[in-house]
């Protein structure tokens, strides 16, 4: 009776080594003493108990969040940066064979190139073309992690943190910039103003209906302001050879 329970026992034993249940997102990479034999999954993999040996592998996306590096950029400005990178194994058994842990590989290999590519531009690239140094950033970790059969989709730069003296100095230039702004839109419109005088000024002096119109034009905004001064319109006509007299000395 001792015997059958031992050999039940160990029937037991090489079933759950053997018999193994694996998820719709992972995959077994399956080694046979000690020489990869395939991939298995997903669903029931059956294995040879103490021969063969399988290693699970995620194939869903990885959020990885890159520490915080301190670059300084190529203009000699010294910043804080960060950034996401997503990434997914594509083939599970280079990820395995390949390389020894790809997770931390793929992570510092993000670091380095995060550091290397903010190195080689200059802040403005850094604040305006923040796309562009993804892409780059994305080109470059995926070429180093495809013999790895990992795939890199996506490289975010989430944030940039600049020195108090540099965020005061990008603030007074920024103001600098409003007020150049402000006083060449304000000469702008003078400029326009005085042209349009000028063609209403050659108008009038072509016509001298025009000028008595625009008189009493003025009079009339000048009378509705409810002030105590009474105005008495003298006509054109009485000032008009005093006119022409300033125009024949000119």
């Amino acid at each position: 009776m001792l015997i059958f329970i031992v050999v039940g026992i160990i029937v037991l034993i090489l079933l759950a080594n053997a018999i193994n249940i694996l998820q719709e997102y992972q995959r077994a990479v399956v080694f046979r003493l000690g020489r990869f034999v395939g991939v298995r999954g997903p669903g029931f993999v059956l294995i040879i108990p103490f021969i063969e040996r399988i290693i699970r592998v995620d194939l869903r996306v990885v959020t990885y969040d890159v520490p915080t590096q301190d670059v300084i950029t190529r203009d000699n400005v010294s910043v804080m940066v960060n950034a996401v990178v997503y990434f997914r194994v594509m083939e599970p058994s280079k990820a395995i064979i390949e390389v020894e842990d790809f997770l931390f590989a793929t992570s510092q290999i993000a670091q380095t190139t995060l550091r290397s590519v903010v190195g080689g531009a200059e802040l403005d690239e850094l604040l305006a073309e923040r796309e562009k140094l993804n892409k780059e950033l994305q080109s470059i970790i995926d070429k180093e992690t495809d013999p790895w059969g990992i795939k890199v989709t996506t490289v975010e730069i989430k944030h940039v943190d600049l020195p108090a003296d540099m965020q005061r100095a990008m603030a007074r230039q920024a103001e600098a910039e409003r007020v150049r702004r402000a006083k060449v839109i304000h000469a702008t419109g003078e400029f326009q103003a005085a042209e349009k005088l000028a063609d209403a000024a050659k108008v009038m002096e072509e016509s001298a209906i025009t000028l008595q119109l625009r008189y009493l034009q003025t009079l009339g905004e000048i009378a509705a302001e409810q002030n105590s001064t009474i105005l008495f319109p003298i006509p054109l006509d009485l000032v008009k050879p005093f006119l022409q007299l300033t125009q024949e000395k000119k």
